[in-house]
């Protein structure tokens, strides 16, 4: 099972900077994450959900016009920004924090019901309130809301499981507690234009 804390640590003076840049930012990383857990996975989350719509844009930019426009939406980003920041570090943060608590590693098939939790509870409430708040950031009505819901939540449901349920079993199981939001987004990013290279 996953360790819940790295034995990385932060390094301090003329030692850590003689170290590689991407160790130094690593170390770095891993002391914001000691001090301040819930606003660091909050600013990833918000950077990697924004850049996450910027690439999945230009994707589909070159997919129907054969080369990048740059005549990009700079609103999409930031939709996806705000939410990453506001719902999505700080639920996904506290969302793995009591699974640990609530279902321990000593339970007896303990992987199982974590990503059952997840797979069955988070997720498609997770999916609803990412619909819901898409759909405010785009100035639409419960209306509009309502009518997306009725179309487009059922099959993102199902893609969500049959895409993310192995991505979320490795996470959940074996990425250590203070990487795992990070690896969801970094996931995440991929999934957004791969979705977007398929014209979803």
């Amino acid at each position: 099972m996953a360790p819940v804390v790295s034995t990385l640590r932060a390094g301090a003076g003329a030692g850590a900077r003689a170290r590689p840049l991407p160790q130094r930012v690593l170390e770095q990383y891993l002391l914001l994450l000691r001090l301040y857990p819930v606003l660091t996975k909050s600013v990833t989350s918000g950077i990697l959900s924004a850049f996450g719509n910027f690439l999945s844009q230009i994707i589909e930019s070159i997919r129907k016009k054969g080369r990048w426009s740059q005549n990009l939406d700079p609103r999409g980003p930031l939709r996806y920004a705000l939410f990453g920041f506001f719902f999505s570090g700080p639920l996904s943060h506290f969302f793995y924090l009591y699974l640990d608590h609530w279902i321990p590693a000593a339970v007896p098939f303990s992987g199982v019901r974590r990503l059952l939790l997840d797979r069955l509870v988070f997720a498609p409430a997770f999916l609803l309130l990412f619909f819901f708040c898409m759909n405010l950031l785009e100035g639409k009505n419960m209306a509009a809301f309502s009518a997306k819901v009725k179309t487009g939540y059922w099959p993102a449901l199902q893609m969500n499981w049959k895409i993310w349920t192995p991505v979320q079993f490795i996470n959940i199981n074996y990425i250590p507690l203070q990487f795992r939001v990070l690896f969801g987004n970094m996931v995440a990013l991929f999934w957004y234009t791969y979705l977007a290279s398929l014209g979803k």
